[in-house]
């Protein structure tokens, strides 16, 4: 990309969904800002930040979709989820690995997993965008604003509100979902950050659709890989820029700007903050992440009134052909759900039985016990802090989870005849990918967040933080575009601080 003599006004660490919302929106409100988004790792394929879904590489194209059609989130990957990393991360295949390939210690989160890619999650996720309901939400006080927020999130997103479905599978079983949950926020069809291509495929919200900057086509935007950022240079008050180490040779510089912000993932954001010696109380703690049930029916189609010749196909490029939401109702029904429809069909075409998958998302309560710990002497395969997961359970999640196992069996004893004990599940910690909470904001400074609501970090002017980690709420449904909700909040806040630093510049040149 394009390379700048003068020191940028804003410097992005990370180059996924996160990173790429908050380069789009400062770019919206400053067009001649001049940006830096660093990542430490390589692109996989040509295009950087191009979700794997899109990709013309056959390859890359099947093993993705491939991948998906499980339905379990810790396999959406390009690369296969690897024990370890033969030869260490300079010799790692771009994709995504379970944390125990960085060295770190995650037998409490087994599944839990960092991409290491160009493009972060973004090039590998869902694209699945349920909005936050009731105590999910976070909007201090302020609803009018959260909605704009929440607006802003699912425009640069792409949101549409129901790609896929309903199929006539897919209403039937959404009117099962109707006779089971007579409440107010009733099963629907899913929203999904996807838009109509060429020949009716559907196209994924990957970083560099976000943000097109990216593809090189923004001369005052800079996007650097290979370049892992190890510490944020400070004074305890003021971020001036970070040390970028290049994985390959271990070269190492300092890279300025006037405001910088972290969108590393909720593992490796709190990381590099400790490396930093930014470490506040909440840092690495109240890790969340809900869990994760999942069942498999075959729906008996007499039973709901269907017959062989009314069961879809997919769109072109799809596994599913339906994409359905049941959301949670607070107390009353507490978990969310996605089902997903997909149709098996002989080399012929001619359809043989409908399958839904059932995933049941079961909230789990935000503790300070459930951390990341970081060493002080250790480090991981990327040449940062050791980090030791602490996660259990509470006595009240794990009723929950009982619950939620009991609900996934009848939903689908409802659909068709199902066997618990084969066709139902649930999964190790970490297996959503959907962690939360480590660098969470909150409204003061009381040792419980690490940010405030803008995503500003606690007694710095000009360090924000933006994701998933920044989530202070036990999200229930698919964290992404909540977590985008946090960079719209970081976005307007560095806008602010920048434009403060453009008027101090200007007064001190005119003194």
């Amino acid at each position: 990309m394009t390379a700048h003599g003068d020191q940028p006004d804003l410097l992005i660490i990370g180059s996924g969904i996160m990173g790429a919302s908050v380069a789009r929106l400062v770019r919206e409100s400053l067009p001649h800002a001049h940006i830096v988004m660093v990542d430490g790792a390589p692109s996989i394929g040509s295009v950087p930040g191009l979700h794997l879904h899109d990709s013309a590489d056959p390859e890359v194209w099947a093993r993705y979709n491939t991948k998906v059609s499980s339905g379990i989130q810790a396999m959406y990957a390009g690369a296969d989820l690897a024990t370890h990393l033969e030869g260490g991360i300079t010799t790692a295949d771009p994709g995504i690995y379970r944390l125990g390939a960085f060295g770190e210690q995650a037998g409490s989160m087994p599944a839990a997993a960092m991409s290491w890619n160009l493009g972060g999650m973004g090039v590998h996720w869902t694209a699945a965008t349920p909005f936050p309901l009731g105590e999910e939400r976070f909007d201090d006080g302020d609803p009018e604003q959260w909605e704009r927020d929440l607006e802003t999130a699912r425009r640069i997103l792409y949101v549409d509100p129901g790609p896929l479905g309903a199929t006539a599978a897919g209403a039937r079983v959404l009117e099962v979902f109707e006779e089971l949950f007579p409440l107010p926020r009733r099963a629907r069809l899913m929203p999904m950050a996807v838009a109509e291509g060429p020949n009716g495929t559907l196209i994924r919200s990957g970083p560099s659709r976000i943000w097109p900057g990216m593809l090189g086509d923004d001369d005052r935007f800079t996007l650097l890989d290979n370049s892992l950022a190890v510490e944020l240079v400070h004074d305890g008050s003021i971020v001036s820029g970070a040390r970028i180490r290049d994985p390959r040779t271990g070269s190492e510089r300092v890279i300025s700007a006037a405001a910088t912000v972290v969108c590393a993932d909720a593992i490796r954001t709190p990381q590099l903050l400790f490396a930093s010696g930014i470490r506040p109380r909440a840092l690495g703690a109240y890790l969340n992440e809900h869990a994760f049930i999942t069942s498999r029916v075959l729906l008996d189609l007499d039973r709901l009134g269907l017959t062989i010749d009314e069961l879809p196909r997919p769109k072109p490029g799809e596994f599913a052909t339906d994409a359905l939401w049941l959301p949670h109702n607070d107390d009353a029904q507490p978990f969310h759900g996605q089902v997903t429809g997909v149709v098996y069909v002989d080399d012929d075409d001619t359809a043989l039985a409908y399958s839904t998958g059932i995933s049941l998302y079961s909230p789990v309560e935000s503790r300070e016990s459930n951390r990341l710990v970081f060493s002080e002497t250790e480090l991981d395969a990327t040449g940062m802090p050791l980090i030791d997961v602490e996660f259990e359970y509470s006595e009240s999640d794990r009723a929950r989870i009982d619950d939620a196992l009991d609900l996934a069996e009848k939903i689908a004893r409802r659909l068709g005849d199902f066997d618990p004990h084969t066709e139902r599940a649930l999964l190790p910690p970490g297996s959503s990918l959907h962690q939360t909470g480590t660098v969470r904001s909150g409204p003061v400074d009381d040792s419980t967040s690490v940010c405030d609501p803008d995503g500003r970090v606690w007694n710095f002017r000009n360090l924000f933080l933006a994701g998933n980690g920044v989530v202070p709420t036990p999200v229930v449904c698919n964290a992404t575009l909540t977590g985008v909700i946090t960079a719209v909040r970081a976005s307007r806040a560095i806008v602010d601080t920048l434009d403060l630093t453009a008027s101090e510049k200007e007064h001190h040149a005119t003194a």
